[in-house]
């Protein structure tokens, strides 16, 4: 499982963005010469340009960008842009673990001890966590904080195995079944004592999601936000194309390199994968998407990219599916309303789900490698 510091595991693909684009817009909006016999001067005409915002929030990197339009200046969206990275910090500081007076840290320290209130927003992201779990037969469980620590793949990062007795103990501690919610009184309860909970391998889409409502409640119709792993895009650019997300290839060299590309409009992409946060020791890869039924990293993938309706449904079910691996991890995304998944398995094969057969462009194999 994931803490907030995954890094960029996938991104949106530039093609068709910058001075053929504004191009395209220029002549798309230039007016008619034939009406120049009036003696008027022909009204000047917006052409629409990019802007982006990039920053750090939620342990990632992220990225916001949008079109300017005749209603919009640059000034304009840039704050737009500004709100909407404001209120990923403000998720992040409801439900990060990094902070004591977060509402997470306040649930872990009253664990086995009491119930604790929260605010509507980490209540919907625990109750969407718990679903995942039931849905993935608890592959995906947010009481994996507990394993903090045994594998170092943070700010701590070591190329070192943990001892079996150290993971041995600390799964006695992982169970979502042992999360209480009472939904009317609003609160949340670690039913043992050195429980933690952590939202970091799902806040992040519902972080995503919030800004998008920020943007789309500012009349921001066309935008892209990517925090780390998870991205959604609203709308189309000016001159009418999609925005394209882009898949990366897990074993290439180059992070800039994506071995698939969709086309992506009103949608989300979350991508887990092994190549971000991880080690090669005896000819194996070590990363920090771990199976909570065996304490060790999953082996069935190398990445899986999840394609839904909104980024926080994303964003609960990539790493389940990336544990669960290509047959029953399919099965998983085409039992959830409006997802759909490429895989790269273990064996470096792809994997198209059903709902995103003929959306997906494969624009070369996968490298192989360890």
């Amino acid at each position: 499982m994931k803490r907030w510091l995954r890094a960029t595991t996938a991104a949106i693909a530039l093609a068709g963005v910058g001075a053929c684009e504004d191009a395209r817009a220029r002549r798309a909006a230039a007016p008619d010469a034939s009406g120049s016999g009036t003696g008027q001067a022909p009204a000047a005409v917006h052409v629409p340009h990019r802007v982006d915002l990039e920053d750090r929030a939620m342990g990632t990197h992220v990225a916001l960008a949008s079109f300017t339009t005749e209603a919009i200046d640059e000034a304009a969206l840039r704050s737009r842009l500004a709100a909407a990275l404001a209120e990923i910090r403000r998720v992040e500081a409801l439900m990060t673990t990094w902070r004591e007076d977060s509402e997470v840290s306040r649930v872990n320290a009253a664990a086995g001890k009491a119930a604790v209130a929260v605010g509507p927003e980490t209540l919907l992201v625990v109750e969407k966590s718990l679903w995942a779990s039931r849905r993935s037969g608890g592959v995906f469980d947010v009481t994996f904080e507990a394993m903090r620590g045994i594998w170092r793949f943070d700010q701590d990062h070591a190329d070192e195995l943990p001892s079996p007795d150290a993971i041995a103990r600390a799964r006695r501690l992982i169970d979502f079944r042992r999360v209480i919610v009472d939904h009317d009184a609003r609160t949340v309860k670690l039913a043992t004592a050195g429980m933690r909970l952590s939202l970091g391998g799902i806040a992040k889409g519902y972080g995503v999601d919030a800004a998008a409502r920020v943007l789309s409640g500012a009349g921001v119709g066309s935008f892209f936000i990517q925090a780390g792993g998870d991205l959604y895009v609203r709308g189309r650019k000016p001159d009418g194309s999609p925005w394209r997300a882009g898949a990366r290839d897990p074993r290439s060299a180059d992070p800039g390199d994506y071995f698939a590309l969709v086309e992506v409009e009103d949608h989300a992409f979350s991508t887990a994968g092994d190549y971000e946060r991880s080690f090669v020791k005896d000819g194996q890869r070590w990363h920090h998407i771990i199976d909570p039924r065996t304490g060790y990293p999953a082996t069935a993938s190398r990445s899986v990219t999840i394609w839904a309706e909104d980024a926080l449904t994303a964003d609960a079910i990539d790493d389940a599916v990336f544990i669960l691996g290509p047959e029953k991890g399919l099965a998983l995304v085409e039992s959830v309303d409006g997802a759909g998944a490429i895989i790269v398995d273990a064996a470096n094969r792809v994997h198209v789900s059903r709902r995103l057969e003929g959306k997906v462009h494969v624009v070369h194999p996968p490298t192989d490698g360890i």
